[in-house]
């Protein structure tokens, strides 16, 4: 079974950086189409933060364009959101997201368990 834990969440301070990671497990022989970045603050919808493409394809939402960047380590299965001049309104809790090719499994978009981050101002 296909597993997405997300690392590095927590109290941060505005202004400073911080990164979150993903790591993918649970299959001798996946193919990760894509990755993503989600977050939901409280009381707002959940949006999206990041997506890398399999071909390695970039994008990022426009309030987060030029201080967030995502980043992947192929050969480890894992995907990184690196997070520069932390703002409060980056409080929320951030999910990874990724769609995994498996033998067993076929295509399946699978999702972490969430990790809080909190920006003190």
């Amino acid at each position: 079974q296909v597993q997405l834990v997300e690392s590095g969440g927590g109290l941060a301070q505005a202004g400073r950086p911080q990164t979150l990671s993903c790591a993918a497990s649970g299959d001798a022989f996946m193919v990760i189409n894509y990755w993503a970045w989600y977050r939901q603050a409280p009381g707002k919808e959940r949006e999206l933060v990041g997506r890398i493409s399999k071909s390695g394809m970039i994008n990022v939402t426009d309030s987060v364009k030029g201080r967030f960047s995502l980043s992947r380590d192929a050969a480890n299965n894992a995907m990184y959101l690196q997070m520069n001049s932390l703002k409060p309104e980056d409080t929320a809790v951030y999910y990874c997201v990724a769609n995994i090719w498996t033998m067993s499994q076929g295509s399946v978009t699978y999702e972490g368990q969430g990790t809080q981050v909190t920006v003190s101002s």
